[in-house]
């Protein structure tokens, strides 16, 4: 007999086999057990030095950003708290002064 796997996304024990898949029967989740699971930690942000970013960090802008419609760009070294992340090529939304809500790119900040 093979070996009882739990379910990867709810724990589950009683998990079946059915063809090359394993199914479970409380969360209807299938996969296969051959293959490697990666854990998903959910989003990962990480700043220009590669350090990890979470929601409500505080930031500093790396280098001046020209922002469409402002004739002056959000300038080198403004710090930024609060940060909230989101999936994205845009993967910061903040609030900055004097500009207000902004969506910034994590390689052009650090961890403050």
């Amino acid at each position: 007999m093979s070996e009882i796997i739990p379910c990867p996304k709810c724990g589950c024990e009683y998990t079946y086999p059915m063809d090359a898949l394993m199914v479970c029967p409380e969360c209807a989740h299938e996969w296969n057990p051959d293959e490697k699971q990666e854990e998903e930690a959910g989003l990962v942000v990480k700043d220009a030095n590669g350090n990890q970013l979470n929601d409500g960090d505080s930031i500093v802008v790396l280098r001046n950003l020209p922002v469409k419609g402002y004739p002056q760009p959000i300038k080198a070294g403004t710090k930024v708290k609060n940060i909230r992340l989101t999936d994205g090529d845009h993967n910061i939304d903040c609030k900055i002064d004097g500009f207000g809500s902004m969506a910034l790119k994590s390689e052009f900040v650090k961890k403050a």
